[in-house]
This record gives structure tokens, sequence and C-alpha cells, in this order.
């Protein structure tokens, strides 16, 4: 096994299962996360070579995973579906698997501008700075939009509590 083989091996063995925890996140779907991050690892493969520092690696990869992804929606148009072909269940599973699927959605619909950094700090446990330098923005501006980013969600997950009568003084 020639050097660029073990270093590559070595670097992709340790950060594998972050990319796919940050794949499934982005996608919520198994296999498109898996493809995702089998693309991430031929990308860092090929152009291995010009990573200079090893420190700075699962940023890299993180940014490889990001442009992936981006590149999924480029390549291919997703399918549209009528909401009026299915039926919308009136059931519920436990109280936290809602809370939960309320917090995701919740998420989603943040701005790119907030959900990027907030994703990069929850899922991939960046720091601001590693996220100021991977989204090429100033640190403050990190803390900023991360802080932001956590009231609009507070306000928002406040907001569906007080409709739903669920809060108490």
């Amino acid at each position: 096994m020639n050097r660029k083989q073990k270093r590559y091996e070595s670097l992709v063995h340790i950060y594998s299962p972050d990319l796919y925890r940050y794949a499934y996140w982005i996608c919520r779907d198994p296999d498109i996360a898996q493809d995702l991050v089998q693309e991430t690892c031929l990308r860092a493969w090929k152009s291995l070579d010009t990573l200079l520092d090893d420190k700075s690696v699962k940023g890299w990869l993180f940014t490889i995973l990001r442009r992936e992804n981006a590149r999924r929606f480029e390549r291919k148009q997703l399918p549209l579906v009528d909401i009026d072909d299915h039926e919308v269940s009136d059931q519920y599973d436990s109280t936290k698997k809602m809370e939960s699927e309320l917090l995701l959605r919740k998420i989603a619909l943040l701005g790119n501008e907030y959900k990027e950094p907030l994703l990069l700090q929850l899922i991939a446990g960046f720091t601001a700075e590693e996220i100021a330098v991977q989204l090429d923005l100033n640190k403050n501006t990190v803390l900023t939009r991360l802080f932001r980013a956590k009231n609009l969600l507070k306000s928002s997950l406040t907001t569906v509590t007080k409709e739903n009568g669920e809060a108490h003084g």
C-alpha cells in the first residue's frame, strides 16, 4: 500500500461516520446520504494531494460533502407529487417523535444563512472558527448567525407551544 493510500484511508476512516451523519441530516435519506459520502470520498481521493495540512481535513471533507449535495440538485430534477393523491395520517407516534419532527421542520424552515452554520455546529461539532473558515465568513458573523438561528427556533417553538395551549405560566 503506497503512502497516499494509507493517508487517505486513515483520514476517511476517522471522519466517515461524521460525514454520514451530516449527509443524512441534510437529505433525510440513508441511501442518498451513503451516495453523498461515497462521492465525497471519491473527490477527496482525487484531490488528496491538494490537502496540505491534515489538521484541516474535517472541514475540507465537509466542504466537499456540502458541494456534492448542491451538485445533486443541479443534476437531478426532483419529481413533483400531487398532495391530493396522498392521505394524511391522523395517527401520531409518541410525543417525543412529534417534538423531534417539529424541531426538524423548524430547522428546515430557517434560511440557509442560519441553517448551515447551525447544522455544522450541532451535527458535525464544528467550532465557530471552523465554521467561519468553511463558509468563508468572519467568526463574529458566524456567532451572530448561530445566536439568531437559535433565537428564531426558540421563538418559533414557543409560538407553536402557545398555539397548542401547552404553555403553562
